[in-house]
């Protein structure tokens, strides 16, 4: 299972997405935090399916986790050498053109 948000903003829409047990938690690098927040991932939990739906259709993506980013690279959005890890956690963004 995965947490989404959508956020639909004019023409576009983000979606920030992760693998539902990274909710809460922060991630450390050298200088670096990112803190995977309800606030920013967590509108709800979704299944597979819908998380492919969600990924398909959206501009961008913000996500984090094993799971999810590989769903999304399977799917032939973002790439292998695009992903990024803090804390042993990948990390990816996507745009979109």
């Amino acid at each position: 299972m995965f947490s989404a948000r959508l956020i639909k903003h004019k023409d576009s829409s983000m979606l920030n997405i992760c693998d539902k047990d990274l909710l809460g938690k922060t991630l450390n690098r050298d200088n670096f935090s990112l803190k995977i927040s309800e606030e920013y991932y967590a509108e709800k939990i979704v299944e597979k399916e819908e998380a492919r739906d969600l990924l398909k259709k959206s501009d961008n993506i913000n996500m984090v986790g094993k799971d999810i980013i590989d769903l999304s690279v399977n799917l032939g959005i973002g790439s292998e050498e695009g992903v990024k890890v803090i804390d042993g956690i990948p990390f990816l963004i996507v745009f979109k053109m």
